[in-house]
């Protein structure tokens, strides 16, 4: 099944989840540490009331002091690096204060194209068109890398919460943190390759 249709049969925790995973993986480039979604997770987990969420969002905004704009320049990098930072950014600012059904649906959806975007962007190796629409939809020709294993791990999080639920939580953070690392570890080899 492609993300596309899993994205399309999900429940809200597990849209929530998928979001946040998303998020997750990337919150590096914000400079967030591995805790700081923590909150959120788990009010996915306990069946905290969507309230939570909104309180538990704000309070991760705060921590972030996440600028929403669009101007570049807020960023401090330019190139890849700088367009990374800026799709991160915008998936938290667009993360629904309300968690609802269709909020959740449309956020985990621009989250999944948010992350694949930026690991294309942060594939030394990726050529070519900078869609990542098909490989969403299951054509995998000329997927680069980066993309493939962000690809994978965001199906892996849906399928996770599709077969249990609210038991798959941990699973997916498990996913999650790993993706988180390689992320990390790409901008790190970027960085030193600057230097």
């Amino acid at each position: 099944m492609s993300l596309v249709e899993l994205i399309a049969r999900a429940d809200e925790r597990g849209l929530a989840a998928g979001g946040l995973a998303c998020l997750d993986r990337c919150v590096s480039l914000l400079g967030g540490d591995d805790e700081i979604l923590r909150p959120l997770w788990a009010g996915l987990a306990d069946g905290a009331e969507p309230e939570e969420w909104t309180t538990r969002l704000e309070q991760v905004r705060v921590k972030l002091q996440t600028d929403a704009t669009d101007d570049t320049e807020t960023t401090g990098e330019g190139g890849a690096e700088g367009e990374a930072v800026l799709l991160a950014r915008r998936m938290l600012a667009a993360a629904p204060a309300t968690r609802s059904a269709a909020s959740v649906r449309e956020w985990a959806d621009a989250c999944s194209v948010a992350a694949l975007r930026i690991h294309r962007l942060l594939d030394a190796s990726a050529t070519g068109a900078s869609s990542v629409d098909s490989f969403r939809e299951g054509r995998t020709e000329g997927m680069p890398p980066l993309v493939e294993a962000e690809l994978r791990r965001q199906t892996r999080v849906l399928e996770l919460l599709a077969e249990h639920g609210a038991g798959g939580l941990r699973q997916a953070m498990a996913v999650s943190t790993e993706g988180r690392r390689v992320l990390r570890a790409v901008v790190s080899r970027r960085a030193r390759g600057r230097a």
